[in-house]
Parts: structure tokens; sequence; C-alpha cells
């Protein structure tokens, strides 16, 4: 076992792997940072994204770069780099030249001692050279108290797992590492096509949306960002660019959101039920009384109550599959509709009935027998005495299928989504796999009224 919590242990474990992986042989005062070498690797993979790889000479620039000169040597004995590494702390000055010595690597890291605040604009007032990126890891807090994680650490976050063995320049400057990134954007703004690619460290995941917004407002072109998650410690990197040619790596987190299937929204209508859905579905036209037909046409059934547009696509042999788009919420609050229109159905008017003795008053038939089930859509007329057509509301099919709205063309929606109907072990499954739209938690809103809806017809007749 190691204890983080040692210095002398965690200098080991770095300067142990520096030696056996990459041949370097460094020296860290146990007074100043010591480096994690696989998280300070991820960020020089990341650059090699940046600027397209490894081949050809690059020249990079590293802020602060420390006792250990990590990056630049690094680099430099990975891929050939040049760097400038520049330092203001005198301790960390004299043992950087000295790693860059012992290691070689003078003839390309050039360590240069900088006055205190400088970043970019002193380091390269002296230089002509277009540099192909900069690296920094800037100091993380504003004062004492956030270093110990006063007031900057969530009470339910465990505590560091390993030492912080930092100077003060190194771990802290005046406004954190928010300030110090803003900086750096400044000088930025001055230089701008004299490095490639700018970027940054970052230890609080909330400092890389105001920095993003802060180059927003600057209308800088180019920029990017991405994450470092080894072991229990995740950091940001954020790199922007005033080149227009540069080619932009996407963020990781928007790849894992592409790249990771959705779970479809599954429920089960259970055998009893399925056999219940049979039993009715000629009341709606559905001659192929099949559980998964029969709890299909259910489903087309609700969704053209509820006004959503939909038509069957192909699908596997076991299946059916129905494509889905809302228009409009028209599920919401559905109980509380259906509770109106019964009271609305009550409270309709209903004739008198005629009295025994009266014989000279017309039968006049309630209102609700001239729009029964059994009426085939018609009403009579006394007039002509034949009977007429009603007018109804858009046929099922004009909405689903041949309306002027196709599911999967329309324009304005709130999301479109795919549902799938499969029967298991007599038991039938629908899925709602999300395709696109707004929120999906209107596709949850919806599954959950489609599935009480189905039940709901179940119960009517239990």
């Amino acid at each position: 076992r190691l204890n983080f919590k040692d210095p002398e242990a965690v200098r080991a474990l770095t300067c142990t792997l520096l030696k056996e992986d990459f041949g370097l042989t460094i020296e860290i005062p146990l007074e100043r940072l010591i480096p994690t070498v696989p998280l300070r690797l991820n960020y020089i993979h990341w650059v090699e994204d940046l600027i397209g790889g490894q081949g050809n000479p690059r020249r990079g620039i590293d802020i602060g770069t420390g006792a250990s000169c990590i990056y630049p040597l690094l680099g430099a004995t990975m891929n050939g780099w040049f760097f400038l590494a520049t330092e203001v702390d005198d301790i960390c000055f004299n043992y950087a030249k000295k790693n860059v010595e012992q290691n070689h690597l003078a003839e390309l890291i050039k360590v240069v001692k900088v006055p205190q605040k400088t970043l970019l604009m002193d380091a390269l007032k002296e230089e002509s050279i277009v540099y192909d990126f900069c690296m920094c890891n800037p100091p993380f807090f504003a004062n004492q108290l956030e270093a110990k994680g006063v007031n900057s650490r969530n009470s339910r976050r465990p505590p560091p797992s390993s030492i912080n063995t930092g100077g003060v320049t190194e771990i802290m400057a005046e406004g954190g590492e928010l300030e110090f990134v803003k900086r750096i954007i400044h000088d930025s703004l001055q230089l701008k096509k004299r490095l490639r690619w700018y970027s940054c460290m970052l230890g609080k995941k909330c400092s890389l949306a105001p920095l993003k917004d802060e180059l927003r407002k600057q209308g800088v072109p180019k920029v990017t960002h991405t994450e470092f998650c080894q072991g229990r410690t995740m950091r940001w990197a954020l790199a922007w660019s005033f080149y227009d040619d540069v080619p932009v790596p996407s963020p990781p987190c928007k790849k894992r959101k592409l790249d990771k299937a959705r779970k479809p929204l599954i429920f089960t209508v259970l055998k009893p039920s399925v056999a219940e859905l049979q039993a009715q579905a000629p009341s709606i036209g559905c001659t192929d009384i099949s559980p998964t037909e029969s709890v299909c046409a259910w489903l087309e059934n609700i969704l053209t109550d509820l006004r959503i547009l939909h038509r069957r696509v192909p699908c596997g042999e076991a299946e059916l599959s129905l494509f889905l788009t809302a228009v409009e919420n028209t599920w919401v609050h559905a109980r509380q509709k259906r509770r109106e229109q019964g009271r609305h159905l009550r409270e309709v008017p209903r004739a008198q009935p005629a009295s025994a003795t009266d014989t000279s008053a017309p039968s006049v038939p309630a209102p609700e027998e001239t729009t029964a089930e059994g009426s085939n859509g018609k009403q009579h007329n006394p007039e002509t005495g034949a009977d007429v057509p009603m007018e109804s509301p858009t046929e099922p099919n004009e909405v689903a299928v041949g309306g002027p709205q196709n599911p999967e063309t329309v324009q304005h929606f709130l999301f479109k989504c795919l549902v799938n109907v499969k029967e298991e072990e007599n038991d039938v499954v629908v899925e709602m796999h999300w395709v696109e739209g707004q929120n999906k938690d209107l596709m949850n809103q919806l599954c959950t009224c489609l599935k009480n809806s189905l039940f709901r017809q179940v119960a009517k007749t239990t």
C-alpha cells in the first residue's frame, strides 16, 4: 500500500513512474508541489489532439512549470517538443533547471525566471516565434481557507485522499483559478495568433462555464474543453484559438451523450389485461386480435384522442412500431379533464318524460340517444324522415397517416419518440425510445398517461 498522506511516499511514486516509464530522473523538494504523473500525461495527450498529433517539431509554453518541470520533460521526451518553461518562484526555478540539465534536455527546454504575476505578455515580449500551444496548471485557490477546503468543498464530498505539498505561489493566487485564467485570456487577446492554441487545466468544474462565457464575450472563434478523470481526481481543461483553420476536438461529455444508448421507458401489460383488450378490440375496428396488434390498436386509439401525430413504421417480425410526434401537451391534467367532461355530461339538460295522462305530448329522445354507438354516426332528420351523416372531427387515419402533417417531418414539436410493442411470455411489453425533442420529462408523462389509459380501459369491464 501507499500512504498518499505522506509527502515522501507521493514523491517516491512520482519519481519512480517517471524513471520506469520515461527514463527521467528528477528531484522535487517536499515543500513544493509533487505532481501526479497520470494526470499530467492526460493533459499532454489532449494537447496532442489539439495540435494534430505527435509529428513535426512543436513549440509550446508551460506557464508556471514548477520544480518538477513535468510538462516540458514529458513533452520533450515523448514527442521531441521544444518548450519555453516560465517560473516565478526561486526554489522551483532552480529545481526545474537542474531537472532539465540532468536529463540532457537543455536543447529542447528553456527554463526562464519571470517576475511575479507574469503570464504570457512579459515572457514573450523578447520573442518573435509563433508557438503551437501553451499549457498551464494554475493556482486553484484564492486563499488559505479555500486551500484547506473551508467553504469551498461540499460537505458530502469526501476529503482529499492525497496530501497537498504546494507552495504559496503554486496553489494560491488572487481571485483563485478563475481570475488567473482570465488574465491568460486577457494576454491572449493581445497576442492572438502568436500561439495557435491557448490552454489551461482547472481544478473546479464551476470555473468552466464563466470562463467559456468570457471567451464568448470576447469573440474568440474557437473554444473547446475536456475533462480528466484519474482515480478519484477530476480535472477540467479549457482551450481556445484565434486561428480559423485549426480542427477543434469535441468535448468528451458530448461524445458520451451521443454514444450512450438511451434506456427506453418500459411498461408491461400482463396476460389478463391483454386478454381483456383483445376482447374489446373489435369495438375500435381492430379485426386482428393478436396480443401485440390489440395493444397497439388501443395505443393508436388513445394517441388519436390525445391528438398526437403517429404512424406505423417498419420493424422486426415479432413486434409493432409507432413513430410519435407530440406537437402540444394534451395529456397533462388528463384526470382533471375527464372529471370536468363527466360533470358536463351529467349537467346536460334532458327532456322531461311525457305524463301518462298527456297523450298529446310528442316523444322526444334524450340527447344521448342521437350519439349512441349504434347510430353509426348518423342523425335523424324529422323533416325528411331520412338519416343524415353527422359532422365529425378528422378521422384518426387522417391525423395518424395521411393527414397534412407527417409525424417524421413536422417542423415544430415537443418531442419525437418510437414506441415498440412486443410479446414476451404471454405478456405484452411497450417500449418508448426517445428520438429528439425539447424535454424528455414530457415523454415520461406521456408514457404514464398511455399506461394508465390502457389499464383504465381494462378496468371498465372488470
